[in-house]
């Protein structure tokens, strides 16, 4: 009678453990289907610079005679790091080595690994944390330095 009483217990401890887990796993489901997606939003980049237009040359086409002939203004260009957004980084501080997640130009982001090309003029030179230098050479110094940007 004590091993039937026994196999009844055991039994019975199986059966609520598995209810328990299929539980468990009906609300964490349920929990993960109904939250709102966060959804990685890539940054804006800055819009390309307003060309300005020549008052000389404005000028003489609108035929105003004696226009000042001061130095033409030049329109101040955008720096170079606003066509680059850093999204992640997944930096190894022993190995040196890593890789970034950069998008340029607004396009989506790709991955970039320490030493290779971000765009034609760019290479990732170092990662640190939360941050991405770029330089004009896989080898030379950094020139450009990327932040991720942090959450509000």
């Amino acid at each position: 009678m004590v091993t039937k009483s026994r196999s009844n217990w055991g039994t019975r401890l199986g059966t609520w453990v598995v209810w328990a887990l299929a539980g468990s796993s009906l609300v964490y489901w349920g929990l993960r289907l109904s939250a709102q997606p966060q959804g990685l939003a890539v940054p804006p980049v800055g819009a390309p610079a307003a060309s300005t237009a020549d008052a000389q040359a404005m000028a003489r086409a609108l035929g105003v005679m004696g226009a000042a002939a001061g130095p033409a203004a030049v329109a101040p260009s955008a720096p170079v790091s606003s066509r680059f957004a850093l999204l992640g980084v997944l930096s190894g501080r022993q190995s040196g080595g890593g890789a970034a997640l950069i998008a340029v130009d607004g396009q989506p982001p790709k991955p970039v690994r320490v030493g290779q090309p971000v765009d034609g003029a760019l290479w990732l030179v170092a990662l640190g944390p939360r941050e991405a230098r770029l330089g004009p050479s896989a080898e030379g110094p950094a020139t450009v330095t990327l932040e991720v940007p942090r959450k509000p």
